[in-house]
């Protein structure tokens, strides 16, 4: 974790359904542990972890936790215009305008441009003294596919107006983004297969097309393998009931996310990877999200 923490900004993608937001706020979590100053950021104007991190929220400790906010595209936007329009007046008209909103809505890319400037501008806001105002940006970004694009739409903006503010800020972004020391991506995964081979296709795809890679595989509710396989012999001869049949059950899940997990590890030697524990209590409870932390960061 050391490695990971030292970075500005940690991009936390992968398969919908697999934990990806419970990864990225227990990573929040651990880095605020450590000290360090830590905002973790949602976007599509979604509030899931915002809420399970307020302080207010059941199971949050006496101490807090990290900053985080909810990045709504439409308020980037009129963020974006206020900054770039010499006149607050034509800013604000323009912003406010259906037609205006609705076209640049609809121009490709453009919603994943201003999100992604929207963190990038986190990971790079001064304090009054000239620091960082945050050591750590951590980004809930999207699932695989739309994740990639949003790390892909500063470049390609870039590269389609060429000159102006647009392409300027586009090259800007791009180049934190490609900066590794700066920038990591990380993949959550469960141990399922399709999860695990939209996983191996993600490092292709980010090498491919963004010229980035994978700095750490975190692999999301594993179950424990609690017998051996003569337990599971014996069990196999036991008269049939329901403790032997969830037993069996658990077994042979068990068994398939092994199989799953030695799959990506054999298709990533070169990249790290975690895994953390299936938990039974409810998805982003404050609780087991500091229970996480600590398995990532013990």
């Amino acid at each position: 974790m050391d490695a990971l923490f030292s970075h500005s900004l940690l991009v936390i993608t992968g398969k919908g359904g697999v934990g990806k937001s419970t990864v990225a706020a227990a990573l929040g979590i651990a880095a605020h542990r450590r000290g360090l100053r830590t905002i973790v950021v949602e976007v599509a104007a979604r509030d899931d972890v915002s809420r399970a991190l307020d302080p207010s929220a059941a199971g949050a400790p006496p101490g807090g936790g990290p900053e985080h906010i909810s990045i709504d595209p439409q308020r980037a936007m009129e963020e974006y215009l206020r900054e770039q329009l010499p006149v607050g007046v034509l800013a604000a008209l323009l912003s406010r305008s259906r037609i205006f909103t609705t076209l640049a809505a609809a121009t490709p890319g453009m919603r994943e441009l201003l999100t992604i400037g929207k963190v990038w501008g986190l990971a790079g806001q001064r304090r009054g003294d000239d620091g960082p105002a945050y050591d750590l940006v951590v980004l809930d970004a999207p699932a695989t596919g739309h994740g990639l694009a949003m790390l892909q739409a500063p470049r390609t903006f870039a590269s389609i107006a060429r000159v102006g503010p647009v392409a300027r800020q586009g090259r800007m972004i791009a180049s934190f983004l490609a900066d590794r020391e700066r920038t990591a991506v990380v993949a959550v995964s469960s141990a399922e297969e399709m999860p695990v081979t939209e996983t191996l296709e993600l490092r292709s795809q980010l090498r491919e097309q963004l010229g980035l890679d994978l700095a750490l595989n975190i692999i999301n509710a594993v179950v424990s393998h609690r017998f051996s396989a003569g337990e599971e012999r014996t069990l196999g001869a036991a008269p049939p009931s329901a403790a032997r049949h969830a037993a069996l059950f658990s077994a042979s899940w068990a068994r398939h996310q092994r199989i799953q997990i030695a799959r990506l590890r054999t298709g990533m030697r070169d990249v790290g990877l975690l895994t953390l524990p299936f938990i039974f209590e409810s998805v982003l409870d404050r609780a087991a999200l500091e229970l996480l932390s600590q398995e990532l960061d013990p």
